[in-house]
């Protein structure tokens, strides 16, 4: 006798479908399933197809977006209707010093990319420290009094981090991946020379769609891919500008710890500053000033409001729409 109506998922039901039918079979008609040692195979057999079940229904689940709950899954169904979740967003604070350069020959003076600031945040994570960076060189001149002054600069709490990449024709299956989670992609910054020795280097640019992208355009895109770390997608010569062998990608990114790095406003200078003369300048920096507190630091976008947004972004696909 075959098992209809099946359509229990728990495991008593379940093991109750199973005890039914054996019971319909003559030979088990006044079988005590309870006091007997058939009573653990069915166990097994419940159990089995207990598994079976939750896992075919998670798989199911997992297939559309609106019952995904792995966010791997949610944002690999978002990518395939367009949508790039927001990533995390650095804090960021105004700050201002100068350089006292009066011993030097001195013309213009640079602060380098990367760590300029730490600090102790004074707030819930008191005990944390935080690192600010800038994503770009600054440069600015030298007064007649010898003084080099980087007014209202805005610097972002992360780590500035430089990630390189050959480009191999050969391997078909070559992926640009940034390996750090916690990425700011608006601060993310890609050059790409011909070779890793080259020193003439082109400046890509973040594009969001297709749109103004011809052959020549130097563009990238990004995705978000496992563990919350975003691929770097490069023109094919149709879309954008295809990249040849050997060429030497270099992405500058910020990893940051998003909101955390709110509400900061003590600095301590750690930065690298050079004059243009080439020579590293270790001394003469004032003490830093900030009219802002650090602010705007956000949480990588959440599974729900994925869920919510990329099905909304895909009906509307960059048409003219009414404020509703």
């Amino acid at each position: 006798m075959p098992l209809v109506n099946f359509s229990n998922l728990d495991f008593i039901g379940i093991k109750e479908s199973i005890k039914d039918y054996l019971r319909a079979n003559s030979n088990f008609t006044d079988y005590d399933f309870e006091g007997s040692n058939l009573s653990t195979i069915v166990d097994a057999l419940a159990y089995n197809t207990y598994i079976t079940s939750y896992n075919a229904n998670m798989v199911t689940n997992e297939v559309f977006i609106d019952s995904a709950t792995l966010r791997e899954n949610v944002v690999s169904l978002a990518r395939n209707i367009g949508y790039v979740p927001r990533s995390r967003k650095a804090a960021c604070a105004n700050v201002s010093f100068s350089v006292n350069v009066q011993n030097t020959t001195a013309v213009t003076v640079t602060l380098n990319a990367g760590a300029v600031l730490t600090t102790r945040s004074s707030g819930v994570n008191k005990n944390q420290n935080f690192i600010f960076s800038i994503p770009n060189d600054i440069t600015v001149p030298v007064d007649q009094f010898g003084v080099a002054s980087f007014s209202n600069i805005k610097v972002y709490e992360g780590t500035y981090i430089t990630q390189t990449f050959t480009v191999d024709t050969a391997n078909f299956n070559q992926k640009f991946v940034l390996p750090n989670a916690g990425i700011d992609t608006d601060l993310l910054s890609v050059v790409v020379k011909d070779t890793k020795d080259s020193t003439v280097s082109r400046k890509f640019a973040l594009y969001d769609s297709l749109f103004d992208v011809t052959a020549s355009t130097r563009s990238y895109f990004v995705q978000e891919i496992a563990q919350e770390r975003y691929q770097l997608l490069f023109g094919d010569g149709v879309f954008g500008e295809k990249l040849e062998n050997m060429n030497y990608i270099e992405a500058n990114y910020i990893v940051t710890s998003g909101a955390t790095g709110n509400n900061i406003t003590n600095f301590t200078f750690i930065g690298n500053l050079t004059s243009n003369n080439g020579k590293t300048l270790s001394s003469g920096v004032s003490v830093v000033t900030t009219d802002l507190v650090s602010r705007g630091g956000k949480p990588i976008e959440s599974v729900e409001s994925v869920k919510k947004y990329a099905p909304q972004i895909y009906a509307s696909q960059n048409r003219a729409v009414t404020a509703a």
